[in-house]
């Protein structure tokens, strides 16, 4: 990632003051976040809990810089994000923050090895580098056999195992995960919960994980409850 470096001293995260409103169909406006404060360090793990339509994945989409709030502030490793022009904002988000949905969201023409080489291409590393990372992430998740399939010859947990080692290809400081177990079965959301937080702690990134199984939420250091648009201590 080229451009200005982000503090090492800051949080991965933070958030101040955090509102969001959508508009609603009788001309007015919805409130779903009121003024969220979060701030997640390197290490450090959140998972957020609460019930469906609360604005999870609404607060996640803004911590990530993929939705701008209605008020308030995000701060991405000690930069201001709503300070920050398309170029650099882009940069941040591919190199800075790991993206893991609920949907793997693969590309399906591109094979796995292929998938997880995307980020540090769009970063600009040479392709024989990006390769190397992407083979050696492949092989951290269990899937070095997998390198040449293409998602459509892979298992929905596959899938999602190839999607971690994507969000991790230009070792993010910050992951961000949506649901990421909740088309699994049982035994593969096992699996992938072991993966995931095996993964941060070896490369030392923060997590904040939206969720709501209660297994992979007690992994987590902390846990918010995210209800009426304001976040609570569980």
């Amino acid at each position: 990632m080229s451009g200005k470096k982000p503090d090492a001293g800051a949080p991965a995260v933070q958030a101040r003051g955090l509102a969001r409103t959508f508009p609603s169909p009788d001309g007015g406006f919805i409130p779903v976040l009121r003024g969220i404060d979060l701030a997640v360090a390197a290490g450090d793990s959140v998972a957020i809990v609460g019930p469906s339509g609360s604005g999870k994945s609404t607060l996640l989409h803004l911590l990530g810089a993929l939705d701008r709030p209605t008020r308030g502030d995000v701060w991405l490793g000690g930069e201001k994000v709503s300070e920050l022009g398309q170029e650099r904002l882009a940069e941040l988000r591919n190199g800075f923050v790991g993206f893991v949905f609920q949907f793997h969201h693969l590309m399906r023409d591109f094979t796995a090895l292929e998938n997880v080489m995307l980020p540090r291409l769009i970063a600009g590393s040479p392709r024989e580098e990006a390769a190397d990372r992407a083979a050696a992430l492949l092989e951290q998740v269990g899937l070095a056999d997998r390198a040449s399939h293409r998602p459509r010859r892979l298992s929905g947990g596959e899938q999602q195992r190839v999607a971690v080692a994507r969000a991790l290809a230009n070792a993010p400081p910050l992951v961000l995960a949506d649901e990421p177990s909740g088309n699994l079965d049982a035994e593969a959301t096992l699996r992938l919960h072991d993966l995931l937080f095996e993964m941060i702690d070896r490369h030392g990134a923060a997590l904040v994980v939206v969720t709501h199984s209660r297994e992979l939420a007690g992994r987590a250091a902390r846990v918010l409850r995210l209800e009426g648009g304001e976040l609570f201590v569980v």
